[in-house]
């Protein structure tokens, strides 16, 4: 579906008065003020600048709007949100459970496929709800209540029964769960996101003096066979766009772990977000013999740098330990400019750990607006949560139980 066609299926300036004199459903991001957008959220890569971005040319199952709250000061509160066809077995990875769901999808498509009303991006990690931080308690209470009911009411417009609120982290969590709560949204627990404290570390030995003893010696022997491998840093793609698509798709492909309609970037995402947000969005290209072998994207924050997306050519990437190396580069890197965390997103959990990630939480929560299947979803949702399906997390997850 064209951009176009998202503006004339969500108006830009229909108002959604039943709620409150001040609520809009707007066609994305544009129609959001992105100073007042600014001014409700901590600084960040994945703002206004960034979603704004990925709207250009969104993904095609994927409609994309935004919701905004406003008061006599301005924008109280505001989010992005994303419509597509959910199918409820998306958590499941392998094993009889979805062979048998896929089975039922080929037979009654219908029957595990729902339309879907997403609060936040499926391209980002956290739920971008932007909350005026002037608001009081009470204030703040009254523009979430706003929002959720303008959420519903275009759910109800567009006949979609399941709303939800997707990968909120813990600051969002624990400013929307009780207002969500009160709503009769229930959590299903999602993918958690891996991050890197490198506080106090200094350089890379201090880094990897923190491993244990089997993983340093690993990373120091991979460390010296990187002779061949040459690194450069970039924050412009012009002339390598071909490369680094070919590069992520081949590493898509790859993966263990298949997420659907969540996968999918926008036509040319890597130089849309890289001319959006400009150095903060860096590229670490790894060559051999003058070949693109590896990619990283990085988003860069006041406190971290985003581990984004890598892309790697294969067997030559595997070969040369590009996925290690890339980790080292990117701790020198987070030293380098001063960043104490390192981020790095929600799969390949095993190696995360090992090079001493934590693991930072992530809650959808969830609505159906008909009370019966609502129920039925609740009951499923230790059955729906994505940790329990993620190959990394189910194997450490046993190992732990030993």
């Amino acid at each position: 579906m064209s951009h176009d066609a998202l503006v004339g299926d969500w108006p830009g300036e229909t108002a959604r008065a039943p709620v409150a004199p001040l609520v809009r459903m707007v066609s994305g991001m544009a129609g959001i003020d992105a100073t007042a957008w600014k001014a409700a959220r901590p600084p960040e890569s994945e703002g206004w600048a960034y979603l704004a971005a990925c709207e250009t040319s969104p993904p095609a199952a994927l409609e994309l709007a935004a919701v905004s709250v406003g008061d006599r000061s301005g924008l109280a509160a505001a989010a992005p949100l994303f419509a597509l066809k959910y199918r409820l077995d998306t958590p499941l990875q392998d094993g009889p459970l979805a062979a048998f769901c896929d089975r039922l999808a080929r037979r009654a498509p219908g029957l595990l496929e729902w339309r879907m009303l997403g609060v936040g991006s499926t391209f980002t990690d956290a739920c971008p709800v932007a909350l005026n931080p002037r608001l009081c308690e009470a204030g703040r209470a009254e523009a979430v209540a706003g929002l959720i009911a303008a959420v519903e009411a275009e759910a109800a417009r567009r006949g979609t029964g399941l709303v939800v609120f997707k990968d909120l982290a813990p600051r969002e969590l624990a400013l929307l769960a009780p207002h969500l709560a009160a709503a009769r949204y229930f959590a299903v627990e999602s993918l958690p996101v891996a991050v890197l404290d490198l506080d106090g570390t200094g350089d890379l030995d201090g880094y990897l003096a923190r491993l244990s003893p089997a993983t340093r010696k690993d990373l120091r022997r991979k460390m010296k066979r990187a002779e061949r491998v040459e690194v450069e840093w970039r924050t412009s793609l012009t002339g390598m766009e071909g490369e680094v698509r070919a590069l992520y798709e081949a590493t898509r492909t790859r993966s263990q772990v298949r997420y659907g309609d969540f996968e999918d970037l926008p036509d040319g995402y890597f130089e849309t977000v890289s001319r959006a947000l400009g150095t903060d969005a860096v590229f670490a290209c790894y060559r051999v013999g003058g070949q693109l072998a590896a990619f990283n994207l990085l988003f860069v924050e006041p406190d971290r740098v985003i581990d984004k997306f890598l892309g790697m050519a294969y067997p030559l990437g595997p070969a040369h330990d590009l996925y290690a190396l890339s980790w080292l580069e990117n701790v020198r890197f987070c030293q380098r400019i001063g960043r104490r965390y390192l981020q790095t997103g929600q799969t390949a959990y095993a190696s995360k750990l090992r090079f001493g990630s934590a693991l930072e939480p992530r809650t959808h929560l969830v609505k159906h607006r008909n009370r019966a299947l609502h129920a039925v979803l609740r009951l499923a949702a230790p059955l729906l949560a994505f940790p329990r399906w993620d190959p990394d997390l189910r194997r450490l997850g046993r190992e732990g139980a030993r």
